[in-house]
């Protein structure tokens, strides 16, 4: 579980990444990665009924928490980040997919 203040909550924090930040795409999943102003780096996740059933989203949800925790924790200066589940996150490697998509957000955004 993320502590409280490292979460995304409103939708009106959603909007903001989504309009600000830079989008990468990758097969199983759309990561949103936005600057601010203040620590600590937040996190926000979007899994839809097109992954699957509630377990199913339930558990991508699980993953994708337990991987973007330590990005939290590391990121060289404090951002926002959205991710948004796509159907086939349920069996994908999320892991090398989320990792990827980090690796071309900071490049995009100036940081490597």
């Amino acid at each position: 579980m993320l502590p409280a203040n490292a979460r995304l909550r409103s939708s009106k924090e959603f909007q903001q990444v989504f309009r600000h930040g830079v989008k990468i795409h990758r097969d199983v999943l759309v990561l949103y990665v936005s600057k601010r102003e203040q620590w600590p780096a937040r996190a926000g996740l979007v899994v839809s009924k097109a992954v699957g059933n509630a377990v199913k989203r339930n558990k991508v949800k699980r993953r994708l928490r337990h991987l973007i925790t330590p990005v939290l924790a590391t990121t060289p200066v404090p951002l926002d980040f959205v991710i948004r589940a796509l159907p086939g996150a349920a069996n994908a490697d999320l892991n090398n997919t989320l990792t990827s998509a980090l690796s071309s957000s900071y490049e995009r955004l100036g940081l490597r």
